[in-house]
């Protein structure tokens, strides 16, 4: 069941998915629409799950759960997946290659593989005071205060 995401609370579970290419408006609005469809009809053994998303810089697919009305199980992730997997073969695009950093440049939002913001880092192409995307939060209010960080302030800061 569809709940916009400002509604869900902050121990809500999420997963954020970062594509290797910024979605163009077009194709923002139709993942949108998909989006929508399938948390309508996102479940766990048969339960409704209380869910939501954002759309986030034309790049980031926020998926949010709230766990205290029903929690997600692992049938449940399998399909969330499935759908992510099936958005990646629709716009030929990697969702889940968690071995990339998406970090901003000014007003530019960047992805790189992690080798090569190692090697930015080395060449101080990038500082402990640029801001990354912090794609390991666990749940809304995570979410609302550490996804959007300085890379001191993130698990990027080992790389410092």
């Amino acid at each position: 069941m569809y709940i916009p995401f400002e509604n869900l609370p902050g121990e809500s579970r999420v997963w954020i998915y970062q594509s290797n290419r910024k979605f163009s408006e077009e194709e923002f609005s139709e993942i949108e629409t998909d989006l929508k469809a399938f948390v309508e009809q996102w479940a766990a053994h048969g339960t409704s799950l209380e869910a939501s998303f954002l759309l986030k810089y034309n790049r980031f697919i926020i998926l949010a759960v709230n766990q205290d009305v029903q929690a997600a199980t692992g049938c449940s992730i399998d399909s969330s997946v499935e759908f992510i997997q099936s958005l990646e073969k629709k716009y030929n695009v990697d969702l889940l290659d968690k071995m990339n950093v998406t970090f901003k440049l000014g007003e530019h939002i960047a992805h790189k593989p992690l080798i090569d913001f190692k090697k930015m880092v080395k060449d101080k192409s990038v500082s402990e005071n640029t801001i990354v995307f912090n794609n390991l939060v666990n749940n809304i209010e995570e979410f609302n205060e550490s996804w959007e960080v300085p890379a001191a302030d993130s698990w990027h800061s080992r790389f410092f």
